[in-house]
């Protein structure tokens, strides 16, 4: 099988990351794979793209930014080239443009977002225009199916698939990485919907009580005011020798192993790759008690809570630096689990459409 995955932008952030691990995957099962992207390579995807053409998998990336009818074409070219027999398309955007092109080849599109996209005017209009050009429609959550069929209406083909994490990076015999604190981490894109705000305010409370807490913050620097909002913050805290701002990384399993626990107050998620990979770990885990976050909530070593009160989220935090590591169950939001069922959604919609012709 010849299978398309179609990303906005090709980044270090969570979607992106699944669908290298799914391409791979799919990759060593013998299929032929390809990632098309509309926006070009931010520079922290260059060694993920060194890996997939490692394994592989062929990646075609635009060189500039272009308008829309450039992305059409580009998004055109890139079908003709690689004469896909199927296309996943990965978010609002790509699954919008792919389904204008006139092309026969069977588009599933995949929701991502933690957001309801179609509260937009101009992406619920495109939406009911383009909804019958997808042959299926996968939610990574229920929220997503929800919001689907409030604001579009049903489709006669639509499921939930759960993203899954690669569980071999955190069970691997690896010895932790010695630190010299207690380091509290918080992995995300800079923007208001992850809250690194509340997070910094919440550790100012923990260093008070803890000498030997430090705080890392890390992901893609997405909303530039947001960061430095952040940035800001720290030095109006007088945290600055407490507190590391990086950008997005590489080696998330590694720092998860160095860490103490894990912060994660976003306001809103479809299913978090972070928090996944959090469990996975068996870090500690501190985070929102949003709907997303629910199916850990009995998990060892997990607390979900109202991140909003600086207070109880500080206490949180604090007593999480004393707890051990635990083993989780993740049975069905294993990155094998995702990719098959993506194969098995793959080949029922080409049996379909080999009964139909």
């Amino acid at each position: 099988m010849r299978i398309l995955q179609v990303i906005l932008a090709p980044r270090l952030s969570g979607a992106e990351v699944l669908v290298k691990g799914v391409a791979i995957g799919h990759q060593r099962a013998g299929h032929s794979v390809c990632i098309a992207s509309l926006l070009p390579q931010h520079s922290d995807f260059e060694h993920i793209s060194d890996e997939l053409r490692t394994h592989g998998v062929m990646c075609l990336f635009p060189k500039k930014s272009h308008r829309k009818i450039g992305r059409l074409l580009f998004l055109y070219q890139a079908i003709r080239t690689f004469k896909p027999d199927i296309i996943f398309a990965h978010a609002t955007i790509p699954a919008l443009y792919v389904r204008a092109l006139p092309t026969r080849v069977p588009i599933v599109w995949v929701m991502h977002s933690g957001a309801n996209d179609f509260s937009n005017y101009a992406l619920l209009r495109a939406e009911r225009l383009l909804s019958g050009r997808a042959k299926a429609v996968i939610g990574v959550s229920q929220k997503n199916i929800d919001d689907y069929v409030k604001e579009i209406g049903t489709h006669p083909s639509m499921m939930v698939v759960p993203n899954g994490v690669d569980i071999s990076r955190f069970t691997d015999d690896v010895a932790p990485v010695p630190v010299a604190h207690k380091q509290i981490v918080q992995v995300g894109r800079y923007i208001p919907e992850k809250n690194q705000l509340q997070t910094v305010h919440a550790f100012a409370r923990v260093a008070q009580a803890d000498p030997d807490a430090r705080l890392l913050l890390c992901g893609v620097i997405e909303n530039l005011a947001y960061h430095a909002a952040v940035v800001d913050l720290v030095a109006k805290l007088a945290l600055q020798e407490r507190v590391v701002i990086d950008g997005p990384q590489m080696n998330v399993a590694q720092i998860l192993r160095a860490s103490a626990a894990f912060a994660m107050p976003s306001s809103f998620e479809a299913h978090s790759i972070g928090f996944l990979e959090a469990l996975a770990s068996g870090i500690p885990v501190v985070a929102n008690s949003i709907p997303s976050f629910a199916f850990a909530s009995n998990f060892p070593g997990v607390q979900l809570l109202d991140t909003n009160d600086a207070d109880a989220y500080g206490r949180a935090l604090l007593e999480s630096l004393s707890e051990p590591r635990a083993t989780r169950p993740l049975h069905g939001l294993t990155l094998q689990s995702t990719a098959d069922r993506y194969l098995a959604i793959a080949r029922e919609v080409l049996n379909l459409r080999v009964a139909a012709g």
